[in-house]
């Protein structure tokens, strides 16, 4: 690796970190990118108020606190959009309205459910703690405040094996019985609350409602031989929506709307208002165009000029496990983004979508390798197609090389951050001209 590449990859994976360490879920990722675009100079917008927008400003909104869309226009009249879209949730457990269990008068455990399709052994026998919203009253109606317990607060305790004789030999996780986790002896019982409350700096009395979730307390980490690999939570697919914003800030748009979109709630199907499946992006999209006195036509027009990345992270080839990957189509963690295909159209990469963003990896010299499903074995789905669902238009899948996807902690390559961040970076600076079916201009 070059002197100046290895310098710059060192520099961004410990930004990622940071970025990671602090963006517990899903509505401390996007507090953390709001901090940030603030001091790129980004100007908040809010839904329900008049957008007056400016030819060369930057922009964000957010919804739910969970999902942000932030923007950048050129300095001239545009034609299209360039969109790269990421998800700020992970697979986790959520604690119930209810949460206090007592076990035979000794013990409290919290009452949890599962949010997404997690690995849930690696849950156990690890500190946790929680953070999320809570919903407090005051004079006026009701506020959200953004509670982090930062502090080594619970475990899962395993059943020891000679009680579970079974448990390395392909052993069934029961969410309501296993994977509770130990909150205090009898002594706390009914302490949660305030907890929770001190941490918020509300009153207990005063708290409505919550949306809490449990985290790994463990950093993130750079390891390996060669320190090639980073590990961490949330890496799916956090890695992902930080690169894209590094690369919307680093961008120059010349012809098209830059914009960098997060969403909420991929790991349970994106239907929800902040979702993919919902009209988020379409609303930030009709908006810009209304702020420059044009309409509908010019939208569907604007929508042949334009451009769809969905970013979420793939799965690498595992070392232990060989026969899981596709005969050919086999990425490796440091060897470049990934292209994800299905017959299925699990993922949007066609022919053409693969083809246009090739052109950007070859122009930014950034290499990169195709994943597909063994053909006997089902995959997931992630953010294009839903979105296509909403707003319809050529768009790609692609991902950052990753293992153990779901687990608490998981592990991809520090080169491949650097990957996306330069790709992202001459994406957002570009656009991409609709000219008929499978016929398109790049303007890099």
């Amino acid at each position: 690796m070059a002197a100046n590449k290895a310098a710059e990859v060192k520099k961004l994976n410990r930004k990622l970190m940071d970025f990671l360490d602090s963006s517990v879920n899903a509505f401390f990722a996007v507090e953390n990118m709001k901090n940030i675009l603030l001091e790129e100079g980004f100007l908040p917008l809010y839904e329900g108020e008049d957008w007056n927008l400016k030819k060369g400003g930057k922009y964000f909104v957010t919804r739910n606190g969970s999902a942000l869309i932030a923007f950048a226009l050129p300095k001239k009249p545009f034609k299209g959009f360039q969109m790269m879209a990421s998800h700020s949730d992970s697979p986790v457990f959520k604690i119930k309205g209810e949460p206090e269990l007592e076990m035979d008068k000794a013990y409290i455990q919290l009452n949890v459910e599962k949010y997404g399709g997690m690995i849930c052994s690696p849950w156990l026998d690890r500190p946790l703690s929680i953070a999320g919203r809570v919903l407090v009253k005051t004079a006026k109606g009701v506020e959200t405040k953004l509670v982090n317990i930062d502090r080594d607060l619970l475990i899962i305790p395993n059943l020891a094996i000679h009680m579970n004789r079974e448990v390395n030999d392909g052993y069934k996780f029961n969410a309501q019985k296993d994977m509770l986790p130990l909150f205090s002896t009898i002594e706390g019982k009914g302490s949660f609350k305030k907890t929770v409350a001190d941490a918020a700096s509300v009153k207990e009395e005063d708290i409505l409602d919550w949306d809490l979730f449990l985290y790994n307390r463990q950093k993130a980490t750079i390891l390996g031989a060669r320190e090639e690999f980073i590990a961490s939570g949330r890496l799916d697919d956090l890695q992902c929506a930080f690169s894209s914003l590094q690369g919307l800030l680093s961008a120059t748009p010349k012809e098209s709307v830059a914009l960098h979109c997060v969403y909420d709630n991929e790991e349970v199907g994106s239907g929800t208002k902040q979702g993919a499946d919902s009209t988020f992006l379409k609303d930030v999209l009709h908006r810009i165009l209304f702020a420059f006195g044009m309409g509908e036509e010019d939208y569907m027009k604007a929508l042949q000029n334009s451009f769809l990345v969905s970013a979420d992270n793939a799965h690498a080839v595992h070392p232990a496990h060989l026969d899981k990957a596709d005969a050919l189509n086999r990425p490796y963690m440091n060897k470049g983004i990934v292209l994800k295909y299905s017959a299925n159209q699990k993922y949007t990469t066609d022919a053409v979508s693969a083809a246009v963003f090739k052109r950007f990896c070859d122009k930014a010299k950034v290499p990169y390798q195709s994943f597909a499903n063994r053909s006997d074995m089902l995959g997931g789905s992630t953010l294009g197609n839903i979105s296509n669902s909403q707003v319809a238009l050529n768009t790609v899948d692609i991902g950052l090389p990753q293992l153990s996807m779901h687990s608490p902690y998981e592990t991809a390559g520090v080169e491949d951050t650097y990957y996306l961040v330069e790709v992202a970076k001459l994406f957002y600076s570009s656009s991409v001209l609709g000219r008929g079916d499978g016929n398109l201009e790049i303007k890099f």
